[in-house]
């Protein structure tokens, strides 16, 4: 009689993340952490945009969170202030679909990434709020620097937030060492200009927040954003705290571990700043090896761009 060989585990998927206590690095279940989060105000998710793992956590984290607080809104990086009203009239049963996603501008992702949380809200009949700031004020003042805000007419500027460049050193820092390394990037005008529209994202979504919960007394926000956005505590979350400092906060934070499904090692104590919760994913594939093709693809891209006029 032959021995049956020992049962192995799946070699982990794109789809899988593995949540620590970045605190202690203990695994914690989805399920557990939705109790520790319940009476938290603002409940952040950052994400690698168009990751599986960071769709599917954020998903599957909604209805966790859903049952212990149903008073529960969604707040999207992914959609603009200026739009707010296509959303709502999707959530109210008034447009399909594919109008949502072009009448609002949906990211390309959207069906795969963020129609799951979408429609957990619609079926539950939770708010959605469009929390960044609209693309063309942001691409404008990305182009011509942060005066042109003062060139907006009454209709814009109501989607402005007060000090809408508010940020701090770090942040600052973060930021140059990221897009243009730390040698002569702060005397880069165009990457100053870059780093005033990321602000300005940041603040709006902040205020957005902050609205949303005055508008929504009792209830708990999720807000969905790029991690940069929120990781360290600083960005988004950073300006949320300077406008009110009593709110309490979680951050839940991607990151990447080593490509290894034999090892159990994660590098928390490299990336504790990160957020009060981690989550370990496997790297997404490069898109090009070759880079010059990279090079002239995101080129393309900018070629590509929505034309916008800053008259």
């Amino acid at each position: 009689m032959m021995t049956p060989a020992p049962r192995q585990e799946p070699p982990q998927t794109h789809y899988q993340a593995t949540v620590v206590d970045a605190a202690d690095g203990m695994p914690v279940s989805l399920a557990d952490l939705a109790k520790r989060l319940a009476d938290t105000d603002v409940v952040v998710i950052g994400e690698y945009h168009g990751h599986q793992g960071s769709h599917l956590l954020q998903s599957r984290l909604q209805a966790h969170l859903y049952r212990h607080r149903p008073e529960q809104v969604l707040t999207m990086e992914q959609f603009e202030v200026d739009l707010q009203p296509v959303l709502d009239r999707y959530l109210a049963g008034k447009l399909g679909e594919m109008e949502l996603v072009e009448d609002a501008d949906a990211w390309p992702n959207y069906q795969y990434a963020y129609r799951p949380l979408m429609e957990f809200a619609r079926r539950q009949g939770l708010p959605v709020i469009a929390a960044n700031a609209p693309g063309d004020i942001v691409r404008c003042v990305g182009r011509e620097g942060p005066d042109y805000l003062a060139d907006l007419n009454a209709a814009q500027k109501r989607y402005i937030p007060d000090a809408p460049f508010a940020g701090s050193a770090a942040y600052r820092e973060n930021f140059f060492g990221t897009m243009g390394g730390r040698h002569g990037a702060a005397g880069n005008e165009r990457l100053q200009n870059t780093y005033h529209a990321q602000l300005l994202r940041d603040n709006t979504m902040a205020s957005r927040i902050l609205a949303t919960r005055e508008h929504h007394p009792g209830h708990q926000v999720i807000h969905l954003t790029g991690t940069f956005h929120s990781e360290e505590r600083l960005g988004t979350v950073e300006a949320l705290l300077q406008r009110n400092p009593e709110l309490s906060v979680a951050v839940i934070s991607p990151v990447y571990k080593e490509e290894q499904f034999d090892s159990d090692e994660l590098p928390v104590t490299a990336n504790r700043n990160k957020g009060d919760y981690l989550y370990f994913l496997l790297p997404l594939p490069p898109e090009y090896r070759d880079e010059a093709r990279g090079h002239e693809a995101m080129m393309d891209a900018f070629r590509k761009a929505p034309e916008t006029t800053c008259d």
